[in-house]
C-alpha cells in the first residue's frame, strides 16, 4: 500500500474513531458474522485503535462487551470495522433524519408582475410584497410584462427594474441581472438573509409577542 493511500486510511480510521462530522456509516452496514473477510483493522467500543486481528478474534472481542462488530470501511485493505451498538446506532441516525427533516427549510421563488408604466402607488405595493419575500428568506423573480408599444421600449423596463433593486438593496440583491425574454424581462432577486436565519427571527419574534400578551393578561 503506498504512502497517500495509508494517509488516507489513517485520517479515515481517526475521523471514524473519534465520531468526527462527514463521517457516515450506513445502516446497511455489514455486521457480525455477515462480515466475510478473513482479517479486519479493529477499532474498539472507546474508539481505541486496536489494529489489524483476524475476523474471528474481532467477533469474539465484541461478544465479550455484548455489542456488534460493525464494517464501516468496506473498501479499507484490509476493511475497517468497529465495536458498537448497531442498534443503538441507527436509531440515533434515525432521530437525526427525523430532526434534519423538521428544521429543513424550502427556498421558495415568488413571482411578481409588473408593467413599464406602473403607477406610483401599485409600484409601492409591488415593492412591499418583494420586500416581504426578502425579508423571509425567499427568492423573487420579477417579470416585467410588455404590451402594444412598450416592447420598442425595453429601456424603460430595464430603468424600472434597476431602480426596484436600489430600493430593496436592504433586504435583497439582483442573482440573475434583467434579462429580455420574448415580450418579458425578468430579474431575480436573492435575500440578504439565509432562510434559516429568516425563519429564526420570525419564530422568535413570535414567541417575544405571545410573551408579551401572556404578561399583559395578568
Amino acid at each position: 500500500m503506498g504512502f497517500c493511500a495509508v494517509a488516507f486510511l489513517q485520517r479515515l480510521i481517526y475521523c471514524i474513531a473519534n465520531n468526527r462530522e462527514g463521517v457516515f456509516i450506513t445502516t446497511e452496514a455489514r455486521i457480525n458474522d455477515r462480515i466475510r473477510v478473513p482479517e479486519v483493522r479493529l477499532i474498539g467500543h472507546t474508539a481505541e485503535q486496536i489494529g489489524v486481528v483476524d475476523i474471528d478474534t474481532a467477533l469474539r472481542m465484541a461478544d465479550e462487551v455484548g455489542l456488534d462488530l460493525v464494517e464501516i470501511a468496506p473498501d479499507a485493505v484490509p476493511p475497517v470495522c468497529k465495536i458498537m451498538d448497531f442498534g443503538k446506532y441507527k436509531y440515533e441516525i434515525a432521530q437525526k433524519a427525523r430532526e434534519a427533516r423538521q428544521n429543513q427549510t424550502h427556498i421558495v421563488v415568488k413571482e411578481v408582475r409588473m408593467r413599464p408604466k406602473i403607477e406610483a402607488h401599485d409600484y409601492e405595493t409591488k415593492r412591499n410584497h418583494i420586500e416581504k419575500f426578502l425579508r423571509g428568506g425567499d427568492k423573487v423573480k420579477i417579470t416585467m410584462q410588455f404590451r402594444g408599444r412598450e416592447q420598442t421600449r425595453p429601456e424603460l423596463g430595464y430603468k424600472l427594474l434597476q431602480r426596484l433593486a436600489e430600493d430593496i438593496a436592504e433586504f435583497g440583491f439582483i442573482e440573475f441581472a434583467p434579462k429580455q425574454e420574448g415580450r418579458n424581462m425578468t430579474m431575480v432577486l436573492g435575500p440578504t438573509k439565509r432562510k434559516t436565519e429568516a425563519v429564526a427571527e420570525q419564530k422568535a419574534a413570535r414567541k417575544a409577542k405571545e410573551q408579551a400578551a401572556a404578561e399583559a393578561s395578568e
